[in-house]
């Protein structure tokens, strides 16, 4: 199974069911991407720990108004269809209320920031 399909389904689950955080394997590719849903607001804290002898990440879900961030997660590139997004594919995600996760040449990114930077990547997958 897909590992990034399995973090961001876990964290829409915990969100929806009103858990406080949630884990999942570690790996540096789900710490970044980890670290960029926290600068956008969506995680509240990224942690590495270790459960007997095997590292997990955990993170703490944020909710507004006692209603998930995370209500909808919808994954675009996927291991049989890798798509990849320029700069000037890079669009809001509902009307700037969502958030576009992208790989780029400079690491994980947001879509606001990949603009920012002028770089486009492989579009890993939107959360709402």
């Amino acid at each position: 199974m897909d590992s990034i399909s399995n973090m961001i389904i876990i964290m829409k689950n915990g969100s929806l069911a009103g858990l406080e955080s949630v884990s999942f394997p570690y790996s540096k590719m789900k710490l970044a991407i980890g670290e960029c849903l926290k600068k956008e607001g969506y995680l509240s804290e990224v942690t590495k720990k270790v459960k007997k002898g095997i590292p997990v990440l955990e993170v703490k879900l944020v909710y507004a108004d006692k209603k998930p961030k995370i209500t909808e997660v919808e994954r675009i590139s996927k291991q049989s269809r890798r798509v990849y997004y320029g700069m000037k594919d890079i669009h809001s995600v509902r009307n700037g209320t969502g958030l576009l996760v992208l790989s780029t040449p400079k690491g994980i990114l947001s879509g606001k920031v990949a603009r920012k930077e002028q770089v486009g990547g492989e579009a890993l997958f939107r959360v709402w």
